[in-house]
């Protein structure tokens, strides 16, 4: 079972959810492997605290001109979707920051004239913790290509029970290459004007991408009730709530684990991955349905 942890806005409390709901279920003696798939700014680590054991570069391929063969034709500049190339008085120039390793200047150059080399974009770790298999990415600072140091720290899960992903926050292309093969979605929000206006963006991304959900609000004692307003009109499932609870909020401040500080959250993180078997499970009931339906 694949299950990502995603918000459509930061700060909403998807790594306190995502390493809680990843120890809850190793401590039911279940395989777990997290993958936190926020390259820019993963923090898992922070409360897992993993022994790294292995460390391993991201590249990208980016293209690189053999001056030799070039004519100055700018085709290359012509074909690049994304401005990487630009062909100034016959010489070309290359901007790897803006190259997304498409490979078109190298398929459509008339004179073979380009080769590709490769580039370092960051970093994948891997480890582990309290029987929890754990690897994270580390994009390079400055560096843009987040989507290609998420594709790596997914490359590198193994095939536990249960694979959390933790998303980077948001609704943009990093997101969608974190969740986009997930089985399940679990969308954090908290009952705030600004959450319930994340939330409508991500529950639009993850219908986009077909794929069941359910929601989790955090701090769900404060803000108002519009959140769960919008849920229930969406009939969408709201599968766990954690109160805006001070003790949680120390133990956050000190780097520790909520289950850690607070053994009575263990039941509410394991009941939530119960009610998301059930949704899964009817979520393909209803596929299945549907493609019978469809076919006869």
């Amino acid at each position: 079972m694949k299950i990502a942890i995603a918000s459509g806005k930061g700060g909403t409390g998807k790594t306190t959810i995502a390493t809680n709901l990843a120890l809850a279920l190793a401590n039911t003696g279940r395989t777990i492997q997290i993958l936190d798939c926020d390259v820019e700014e993963p923090n898992c680590h922070i409360f897992l605290k993993p022994e790294i054991e292995s460390s391993s570069p991201v590249t990208v391929p980016i293209p690189k001109v053999i001056e030799e063969k070039c004519t100055g034709c700018g085709i290359c500049a012509e074909v690049c979707e994304y401005s990487a190339i630009a062909v100034i008085k016959g010489k070309v120039l290359i901007f790897p920051e803006l190259c997304h390793s498409c490979g078109a200047c190298k398929l459509f150059c008339p004179e073979d004239a380009f080769i590709e080399v490769p580039r370092e974009l960051g970093t994948v770790e891997e480890g582990k913790t309290n029987g929890i298999s754990f690897v994270h990415g580390l994009l390079n600072i400055g560096e843009l290509m987040s989507p290609a140091v998420i594709r790596g720290v997914k490359e590198a899960a193994g095939e536990p029970e249960i694979l959390i992903l933790d998303s980077p926050p948001g609704t943009s292309c990093p997101v969608i290459e974190a969740v986009k093969d997930a089985e399940f979605v679990l969308l954090v929000t908290e009952p705030t004007p600004f959450g319930l206006n994340d939330l409508e963006l991500a529950v639009g991304m993850v219908r986009e991408l077909s794929i069941p959900f359910a929601v989790a609000i955090n701090r769900s004692d404060v803000g108002n009730e519009d959140v769960k307003e919008y849920c229930n009109k969406e009939k969408i499932k709201i599968i766990l709530e954690i109160p805006n609870d001070r003790r949680i909020a120390e133990a956050y401040s000190r780097g520790e684990m909520v289950i850690h500080a607070l053994p009575e959250y263990q039941k509410a993180f394991e009941t939530c991955w119960e009610k998301v078997i059930d949704l899964h499970q009817n979520a393909l009931q209803a596929e299945q349905q549907e493609k019978t339906a469809t076919e006869s």
